[in-house]
């Protein structure tokens, strides 16, 4: 007959090391073996529960935590009641009406066509009649102390204008061109630099003159003279008072100008 073998009791182990030294390593480890063997397994089971459970307890809580933080938001907006209209309150001022309008005499821009499509039209008026009046798109009788219906008229109505390059009129400093050149030889301070390196030549500028005369926009274009030369036209030109605006059927618009400056050593 066999005999039984367990491997967890400890009595073979008594049995192997008896009047040994006990004390010995093996004899510990095989004396607790069945122990750290028990101990082993149920840590393996315990971390391979946990792996496979880990995910979904997280998962869990997550969809808790997202919705006891979810807010709904509802945005109320109260209107409030216009204030009582006070009876004894003055009516607003009158508006003062609009200052009179010059004259104007009919002015229709040149336009080339064949003989046979020209219409019969009454002939362009004369210089003496435009000396108190200002050209428009008709013949109409104003007051001769009134303003010009430019000033009152100028723009597209709202608020912007259209930049033209060519006017019927074309925008002018006050005064005329000689006098433009003597508030340029006035003004203008030659450069130290350019001086002593007897720098001479031009500096053409373009510029926006606005239907109220302001000038605005200033660029230098074409190849630059340095030695300080260009930045000294733009300040002249900036210091520049309001020109005559240009004119484009009888209303003030805005023009750009081009203005060549010429830098020359006496």
């Amino acid at each position: 007959m066999a005999a039984k073998l367990d491997i967890f009791d400890s009595k073979w182990v008594e049995l192997i090391f008896n009047h040994r030294n006990k004390e010995y390593g093996a004899y510990v480890l095989r004396k607790k073996g069945d122990e750290y063997t028990i101990k082993g397994i149920v840590l393996s089971v315990v971390l391979f529960t946990l792996s496979i459970s880990a995910p979904v307890v997280i998962n869990y809580f997550k969809s808790k935590l997202l919705v006891e933080n979810e807010v709904k938001v509802t945005e109320v907006t109260t209107l409030e009641e216009p204030p009582p209209i006070d009876k004894n309150e003055p009516p607003p001022p009158p508006t003062e009406p609009p200052p009179p309008l010059k004259s104007t005499v009919k002015f229709t821009p040149p336009e080339i066509k064949p003989d046979q499509e020209v219409p019969d039209e009454e002939p362009p008026p004369i210089q003496e009649d435009m000396k108190d009046k200002d050209a428009g798109v008709a013949t109409v009788e104003g007051n001769p102390d009134g303003v010009d219906a430019s000033l009152t008229e100028g723009g597209d109505g709202d608020g912007t204008s259209e930049i033209l390059t060519f006017a019927e009129q074309m925008p002018e400093f006050t005064g005329g061109t000689e006098e433009m050149y003597r508030f340029l030889g006035k003004n203008i301070m030659y450069p130290a630099q350019a001086r002593e390196n007897s720098i001479e030549g031009k500096v053409v500028l373009t510029f926006v003159v606005g239907a109220d005369g302001k000038i605005s926009q200033i660029e230098q274009v074409g190849k630059k003279l340095g030695w300080g030369c260009d930045e000294e036209a733009i300040r002249v030109v900036k210091n520049m008072p309001a020109w005559t605006p240009g004119k484009q059927n009888g209303k003030a618009v805005t023009v750009k100008f081009t203005l060549p400056i010429r830098f020359q050593l006496n």
